[in-house]
Order: structure tokens, then sequence, then C-alpha cells
């Protein structure tokens, strides 16, 4: 049976308390709020620091911010994790070896700079992610090794290129494709022969057309039609009769292309000189 005075709302959790059993607030620290109206107090079922629901006692911490830095020691991992967020910044190192990765987690959202290092070889995958979102970029090179590929990319995304080439044979291909998108061009053509076609095609979308001859027979169609659509008109002509429909396609209208601009350049010349001589 619901406690006295829950707002009960249809389709919500019953109030539990994080503990298991139902709320009492006789027993709460925070019971002198009870009796206070709206968000200057608090409700059972709806903003409650004891209740076992994260959406309710975000709601208190809402209400009452500054109750936040006496919680961040609270047994029940919800109620750090959310004080964490309500918390002043300067507390929150002293979350830094939590035992729960939610509580870190909202670390990793907060921390200022020097102490979010401190969180690169955290052993939760999310809170590494977040940490190579934010961590500053001169400061990433010590999460390029990372074991976990998503916080790889994250680190590939956001490296600073000159350190981008000590990326490039990663083993997994989203990486090496983030790498790909970002790599300076004098180093963008180490990538010309990597085993993932889709790395290839971003290669053969970056690279300046001249250079584009590297990839002309490449053996997948999507790099091909890559070159096809930039490469420089000898390049083109090498692909007119490409194995693929589509490669064959684009290069020939390409091509076609060239020959109606040569055609109009030269017309273009030749009245040119017909004026000049008039």
């Amino acid at each position: 049976m619901n406690p006295p005075n829950v707002r009960a709302r249809g389709g919500e959790i019953a109030p539990l308390h994080w503990q298991g059993g139902p709320l009492d607030c006789s027993v709460c620290e925070h019971a002198r709020l009870r009796p206070l109206s709206a968000e200057q107090g608090c409700e059972p079922g709806h903003a409650c620091m004891q209740d076992a629901y994260a959406r309710r006692i975000e709601r208190f911490f809402h209400w009452h911010p500054d109750l936040a830095n006496g919680q961040l020691a609270h047994p029940y991992f919800e109620v750090r994790a959310i004080a964490a967020r309500h918390a002043d910044v300067f507390r929150l190192p002293a979350l830094l070896d939590d035992p729960d990765e939610t509580v870190r987690l909202q670390l990793a959202l907060r921390l200022p700079q020097a102490q979010l290092a401190r969180l690169i070889h955290d052993p939760h995958r999310e809170v590494r992610i977040r940490v190579a979102q934010r961590l500053a970029p001169a400061a990433l090179a010590g999460m390029r090794g990372d074991s976990d590929y998503g916080v790889r990319e994250w680190v590939a995304r956001r490296l600073s290129p000159a350190l981008l080439p000590q990326m490039i044979r990663d083993p997994d291909r989203v990486v090496r494709m983030r790498v790909a998108e970002r790599l300076e061009m004098h180093a963008l053509l180490r990538l010309a022969d990597d085993s993932e076609a889709e790395v290839r095609r971003i290669v053969a979308e970056r690279l300046p057309a001249p250079l584009l001859s590297r990839l002309a027979f490449d053996p997948d169609w999507r790099v091909r039609w890559e070159v096809a659509r930039r490469a420089a008109a000898g390049i083109v002509a090498s692909l007119v009769d490409d194995a693929d429909e589509e490669v064959r396609s684009l290069a020939r209208q390409r091509q076609q292309l060239g020959e109606v601009m040569t055609l109009m350049a030269t017309g273009a010349a030749q009245r040119s000189r017909g004026v000049d001589h008039g």
C-alpha cells in the first residue's frame, strides 16, 4: 500500500525504498522538507531521494541541488551518481575510486581536465569513451592503444593530426576509417593498400586527383567509382571499360563531358583569335 500523500500517476512505477520495502518519511534525514509546498519540499512517489527509481532521485536533486554535496557518500549508487551531477565540481575527485561505473561516468562528464586524465585507464569502456570525448587533444595520445575500439574511434576523431599516422595500423576497420578522414595528405597514401574497401574509398575521396592512379584498379568497385568521379582525364580513360557497370557509366560520362569541354574551349580560343585579327 502506498504511503500517505504519495503522488500516484498512471503507468508510473510504485514508490519503493532503495533498500526494498515502503518509504518511511519519518526516518528520512530530509523529513523537514515534507510539509513544504511544490519544489521547495519533496514528494514521495515524485521527488524523493530515498526512492529506488532514478527519476525521482533526479527530480529531488533538481529541486534541491544544494543538498548534493552531502550525499556523495550515500550507500545507494544512484544517489551518488545523481548527486555528482549537481555537486560542486571541487568535491568530485573524492569519487574517482567509486566502485560503481555509473558514478564514475558522471565524473567523466564533469571533472576538469587535470582530474579527468586520472580516468584514462578506468575499467569500464563507457567511462573511457566519455574521457576520450572530453580530454584535451594534446592529452589523448595515452589512449591510442586502448583495448576498446569505441574508445580508439573517439581518439582517432580528436587526436592531433600530427599523431594520427601512429593509428594507421589499428586493428579495427572503423577506427582506420576515422583516421583516413583526418590524416594529412602526405600520410594518406599509406592507407591506399588498406585491407578494408571502405577505408580505401575514403582515401580515394580525399587524395589529390593526380594521385588517384594508385587506386584506379582497386578490387572494389566503390573505390574505382570514386576514382572515376574525381580523377584526371587520363586516369578516367582507364576506367571506360571497367568490369562494373556503374564505374563504366560514370567514366564514360566524364570522358564525354571532357571532350565537350575541350571542343568548347577550342572554339572559344578560335573565336578569340578571330576577334584579335579582325
